[in-house]
């Protein structure tokens, strides 16, 4: 007897069926479907299958949503992104320290005011939606209504999100800082209203070692050890001089990680931004603890901070995932960051593969964040939040693609001439939430 699903699209499908250890190992569990039919109930996936053998599955009355000409892959992940900061982003001319210091707090001050965090939240919320990303990890500010708002909007569209407020107690503006036992407690009161509220989830972010005291970091351990199932959130060798002002802070502490590793801070669920001037030791600690990367290389250049290592994090067996890390960095689109990351990886001699720099963005960020086991790709169970991709919006993309020879080609060419308007459509938890000829509709 025909099964009636809430939904059922139909296109092209590309995913990781499942987490590697090495690049080598991605071609292997690679799934590409040319016409493809995916089956949705209650916001999960029910099964991936090729037009033909599913179609009969189908009742006569189904409502099908066609995508034929379309290739639909897993909602982008971004591992570390800052929604407050998407007012400043393409901030002109400075590194990491007087960037913060000239543009970043200046604009975080105004998230005291609930009205303007509510305002941000949805334009931010928007902005990663139509660019395909489904879940991210995300920065608020120190005040509490800013994650409030963040949360509040995300809630209402179902999203999985985890988001946590910046913990900061000094070597920041006055406006900006609080105490330790203000910090734990406002954390603390965030946790308990937001975690684990529908696909929400919460961080413990303290901003970086520099702003915080060891009084501020005891705090955050206690925080850790009170909810260990929370995320820990937070930048690590970023920058040169950032990196030697920690040690210039800690100097009874070995190095830069040491410090997050001293107060309890690494572990499954512990996502540190940049990772770029690590020594030797502390891609040790990251791997024996299970800890996390996100990779921000469109934020790298522009602030001139460095060139991450893919090869290294492999070879240390260093979970790793993609961030736009807005507004340092310059894109929320996905695609366009991972054309940045194949150029940091060529500086370095290392040929970042389509299929590798894909599943950084959809699985390989998913296990990153602990979440591959409810998102990622389109197993059975999953949940159902996926983008539709128009390979073909320009001229020059119609001519390129129409000259690619596999799929591995096709998703070199949308990761190198991609931007924002590929992005047909994007849905979440089984529904859509964003499509692009709505908008142009409205406009």
């Amino acid at each position: 007897m025909p099964v009636k699903y809430t939904q059922a699209i139909r296109g092209s499908f590309f995913d990781i069926t499942a987490t590697v250890e090495h690049p080598d190992q991605l071609p292997q569990q690679a799934r590409y479907i040319a016409d493809g039919l995916l089956l949705i109930d209650g916001g999960r996936i029910v099964s991936l299958q090729p037009w033909e053998a599913g179609r009969g599955q189908l009742t006569d009355d189904h409502q099908l949503m066609d995508y034929r000409g379309k290739l639909i892959v897993p909602g982008f992940v971004d591992c570390h992104i800052h929604y407050p900061q998407t007012e400043m982003i393409g901030a002109f001319g400075e590194q990491l320290l007087e960037w913060l210091q000239q543009y970043t707090f200046p604009v975080e001050s105004q998230y005291h005011c609930p009205q303007h965090a509510e305002k941000m939240s949805a334009f931010f919320l928007h902005q990663l939606l139509s660019n395909g990303t489904t879940t991210a990890l995300v920065f608020g500010t120190v005040h509490p209504q800013s994650v409030d708002a963040l949360f509040s909007a995300a809630e209402q569209l179902e999203m999985r999100l985890i988001a946590g407020k910046v913990m900061m107690d000094r070597n920041a503006p006055e406006y900006l800082t609080e105490s330790a036992a203000q910090s734990y407690q406002q954390t603390r009161t965030l946790i308990e209203r937001w975690h684990h509220r529908g696909r929400l989830s919460y961080a413990i972010t303290p901003r970086f070692a520099p702003t915080s005291s060891p009084e501020l970091l005891n705090a955050v351990r206690k925080l850790k050890q009170e909810f260990p199932d929370c995320w820990l959130h937070t930048h690590l060798s970023e920058n040169p001089q950032e990196v030697a002002w920690v040690k210039s802070l800690f100097p009874e502490n070995s190095s830069y990680l040491d410090v997050y590793h001293h107060y309890q801070l690494t572990g499954r669920r512990s996502v540190f931004a940049h990772c770029l001037h690590l020594e030797e030791q502390e891609w040790d600690c990251l791997h024996h603890t299970d800890s996390s990367i996100a990779f921000c290389p469109t934020s790298n250049l522009f602030l001139g901070s460095g060139l991450f290592n893919v090869k290294k994090s492999w070879d240390k067996r260093v979970k790793i995932g993609v961030g736009t890390d807005v507004g340092a960095g310059t894109t929320f689109n996905i695609l366009q960051t991972l054309g940045e990351a194949y150029k940091v990886a060529q500086l370095q001699g290392y040929k970042l593969a389509a299929c590798e720099a894909f599943y950084h963005a959809t699985l390989g960020g998913a296990q990153a964040l602990d979440l591959d086991d409810c998102i990622g790709n389109f197993n059975a169970g999953k949940e159902a939040d996926f983008v539709v991709l128009d390979p073909a919006v320009s001229a020059l993309q119609q001519l390129r693609q129409g000259n690619c020879r596999d799929i591995w080609e096709q998703l070199f060419v949308l990761m190198t001439l991609g931007d924002d308007r590929n992005i047909a459509a994007t849905w979440v938890n089984g529904k859509s939430v964003w499509q692009r000829a709505d908008q142009e509709k409205a406009a």
